[in-house]
Order: structure tokens, then sequence, then C-alpha cells
């Protein structure tokens, strides 16, 4: 299965990536986490952020969390995507799949930058840049949507992981799936 979370930069989305998957995998689960980041800069630098790269990279990033979820492979993954299309592309290819709305404002989410990628955005030495002066287009119906700026991180993993249960129908590891 693919959890795909999804949301403006600096909204939480690596945070609770890698909280999901400690906890997937201390259920026993086989379970691999892919950053956008980490995949940009390791697999395809030949990638920029014009909207046909950042579509590229979402079909790059889908294919190889199919080919793992096929192989039973619970692959999060957590990447601004900002073109609902493009998630939905991944969506319609994959036999499971899990969208999480990372949302957190604008103003939490520049907060957080400790990179001062929005600062610079907004001082247009970083055009194109999702959610200043290129849009990010959030989920019409995303099956979880986690609250980063009200919400813990427990709480929000909470909630992804009881969806993860429900699709995969797997009644046997309430207990653990809870705490």
């Amino acid at each position: 299965m693919i959890v795909w979370l999804t949301g403006l930069p600096c909204s939480g989305k690596t945070t609770l990536g890698l909280a999901l998957i400690e906890r997937l995998r201390g259920m026993g689960r086989k379970a691999e986490f892919l950053d956008g980041d980490v995949v940009r800069r390791e697999l395809w630098r030949d990638l920029g952020f014009t909207k046909a790269d950042r579509e590229e990279n979402i079909r790059r990033l889908g294919a190889v969390a199919e080919l793992l979820g096929r192989n039973g492979v619970i692959t999060v993954v957590c990447v601004v995507s900002p073109y609902r299309a493009s998630r939905d592309n991944v969506r319609s290819r994959s036999t499971r799949f899990l969208e999480v709305y990372v949302n957190a404002p604008l103003a939490v989410c520049e907060k957080r930058d400790v990179k001062g990628m929005y600062h610079k955005a907004r001082a247009g030495e970083l055009p194109g840049f999702t959610g200043i002066d290129d849009p990010y287009e959030p989920p019409l119906a995303a099956e979880v949507e986690c609250r980063t700026d009200i919400e813990s991180i427990e709480e929000s993993t909470s909630k992804i992981l009881e969806q993860v249960q429900a699709a995969l129908g797997d009644t046997g590891t309430a207990a653990a799936m809870k705490g």
C-alpha cells in the first residue's frame, strides 16, 4: 500500500512520515520511507521545479512506491506534490492508496522553516516556490487530514494508522496501532 503525505513545505510531512514508519516497523510491518527531498537529491537530480519536472517527480515516486507495494511493503511517501492531478494519477495506478493531507497554515509553515526557503521565496531569490508564487492544490477528499498546527505528532500518526489498518483489513493489530 502507498501512504502519500502531501502538504506545503514545512507542514510536517517528514516528521509524521518518520513517526509512522517507526510505528509500522515496531508492529513488524515491512515499511519504506520515501522523502521527496532525499529522492530528488539522490535519484533524480535531472529534475528542476518547473510544473513538468514536478509532475515527473511525482510520477517516478509513484512508480517506485507501487513497485514496493506490490512486494508487500507499506510505502510512506512524503512530498509536497502540489498538483492534485499528479496525485490523482498515482492513485489511479495504485492498488491501495491512502492520501494524507498534512495541513498547516502558511504562516505556521513559514515559522517552522529552518532552511529559510520561504524568506528567500518572498525576496524573489527562490522563484516558483510552492505556496508563495506557485500553487498548492489541497486534496479534495483525502482519506486523512492531519492538522499539524493543532494536533500532536502522536494524534496525527494514530489517525493515519487507523486508516492503514482499515485499508489493509488488519484487525489483529488494533491494540498495537493504538500505542
